[in-house]
């Protein structure tokens, strides 16, 4: 009853052509979306797909091997107090090992060294304590990732002892946040 009076003032309105359905397949609006959707996915359509693939061949997966290799670094780590170190922990995603300086490449942890407030040098000094205390708790592996060093030359490595992330412990404890490019506040 209703489609029949909106059919009807259509009809005087002298748009009836243009709501009426066609019964032999597709009324023309949709005809028209199809063969641009057509045109869009012959043009885009195989870019979309390589970028896509290559951004997927970028993403590092991290997952334990099946049979992982045994882990053969190790040292006894102290604190660093100044400037440069042989085995020291610096703050809780940085360490220098046998005279190299490394950053954890996987997490973020709060800063020590110009806290923007006093949660973040609490924070930051936990973590730092939590990552002497991983450091020294056995042999460990250095995993590299896409990129060598950051901007500060520090070489960047994932820390891993049987096959976990050290980075991953840190997180779970809430001492650090998975590194996802770019630093945010902890205040």
């Amino acid at each position: 009853m209703v489609q029949q009076a909106w059919l009807a003032d259509a009809r005087r309105a002298g748009g009836e052509r243009r709501f009426r359905r066609r019964r032999d397949g597709l009324n023309m609006p949709a005809l028209v979306y199809m063969m641009c959707l057509g045109l869009l996915l012959g043009w885009y359509g195989p870019g979309w797909i390589e970028r896509t693939e290559r951004m997927i061949r970028q993403v590092p997966v991290r997952q334990a091997p099946l049979h992982a290799m045994p882990d053969t670094l190790s040292a006894q780590f102290g604190y660093c107090h100044s400037g440069g170190g042989t085995n020291c922990v610096v703050d809780g995603d940085t360490f220098w090992f046998r005279g190299d300086k490394y950053r954890i490449a996987d997490i973020d942890t709060p800063e020590t060294h110009g806290p923007r407030c006093t949660a973040e040098n609490e924070l930051g000094m936990r973590a730092t304590m939590r990552l002497q205390t991983l450091m020294n708790a056995g042999p460990f592996s250095l995993e590299s990732i896409d990129r060598d060093t950051d901007r500060y030359g520090r070489s960047l490595r994932v820390v891993t002892r049987q096959g976990q992330s050290i980075g991953t412990v840190l997180v779970a404890e809430g001492l650090a946040r998975n590194w996802d490019g770019s630093r945010h506040p902890w205040c």
